[in-house]
């Protein structure tokens, strides 16, 4: 499969790449870094990057950004940045991208631990994150040509806790191996509307 992965070079996607790399064509994309470029919060930044790989089998996204503050400091334009880039933008990559997906190919997009499980300064994260799996669900049963969508929710990551221990106390970091499992799962498996917890 010709696979185009977001944020290919964070710790999940990484960790997808090599979980997918063996056995399919991973492109590699990133903000900044990667075979291909692109911002997420910019649609016509998405649409260029579909022009630029022509039709896909499976895309993953690995990217996103949210604020992380107390809720009595937050502000409208706060909560701004999660609905443009981690909700919108993968909404968006949806959106755009069925006009070049391939007959039966899917979407794998990312949320997060934090809309079942939150924790303190993390509203945003949560606001987002249950956006992205409701989308999933419904968009799950509107899309033409077989295509498939679903996303990965996963817990705090092991290889993240030297910054995030102090915020999820309690919480069993999962192997960022672990979550690429579910992402292989997605892409390689038949099921759509489904999120995957890992953790």
């Amino acid at each position: 499969m010709k696979i185009l992965l977001i944020g290919a070079h964070g710790t999940i996607g990484s960790a997808v790449a090599k979980e997918l790399g063996p056995r399919h064509e991973v492109i590699k994309i990133g903000r900044s870094s990667g075979d291909l470029h692109v911002d997420i919060s910019d649609s016509a930044s998405i649409r260029k990057l579909f022009e630029q790989t022509g039709k896909f089998d499976a895309l993953v996204c690995a990217a996103g950004n949210v604020t992380f503050a107390p809720l009595a400091d937050m502000s409208e334009k706060d909560f701004a940045l999660g609905l443009q880039d981690k909700l919108m933008g993968q909404v968006n990559l949806v959106l755009i991208g069925r006009e070049y997906a391939n007959d039966g190919a899917s979407f794998t997009l990312t949320s997060g631990i934090l809309n079942r499980d939150p924790i303190l300064a993390g509203a945003s994260a949560s606001l987002v994150n249950g956006a992205i799996d409701s989308f999933v669900k419904a968009a799950a049963i509107e899309l033409p040509h077989g295509l498939r969508v679903n996303s990965v929710s996963p817990n705090v990551l092991v290889e993240a806790m030297g910054s995030y221990a102090p915020y999820f106390r309690g919480f069993k970091p999962v192997p960022a191996a672990d979550v690429a499992l579910a992402y292989a799962k997605s892409v390689e498996g038949r099921q759509t509307g489904q999120t995957y917890q890992v953790g």
